[in-house]
């Protein structure tokens, strides 16, 4: 069974997201911090997190970077309800695989990870 990170710190969002990809056959894992999805992704062999930017004790791109430094390979989809190009393209250059706005189309994120991993 494919195992998927979801990390925001709006439980809605959360539980929508796991509802989903339970639907779909995955296993979803919930953080609502980053000290949790930390603790998460290391101790768990993940085929995707879905990682929201604004989390309330790390910025999701710190939280990226920890990620892409213990598993490169690992897709993350990074979503936001700040278009900031800047903190986008630095996202980007951090390895994030692909972006979504808030509020966003739930059927175009799950077909998005079901292409990534399946």
């Amino acid at each position: 069974m494919k195992k998927i990170l979801i990390v925001d710190d709006q439980q809605g969002i959360r539980m929508l997201l796991s509802e989903v990809f339970k639907n779909e056959g995955f296993e979803t894992l919930l953080a609502s911090n980053g000290a949790e999805a930390v603790q998460i992704f290391e101790n768990n062999m993940l085929d995707c997190v879905l990682l929201d930017m604004k989390i309330p004790d790390m910025h999701g791109l710190e939280i990226l970077k920890k990620i892409k430094e213990a598993y490169a390979d690992l897709p993350v989809i990074m979503m936001t309800g700040d278009s900031d190009k800047e903190v986008m393209n630095e996202a980007e250059n951090c390895g994030a695989d692909y972006f979504f706005a808030k509020p966003f189309n739930i059927l175009e994120v799950r077909d998005t990870v079901i292409k990534i991993v399946v």
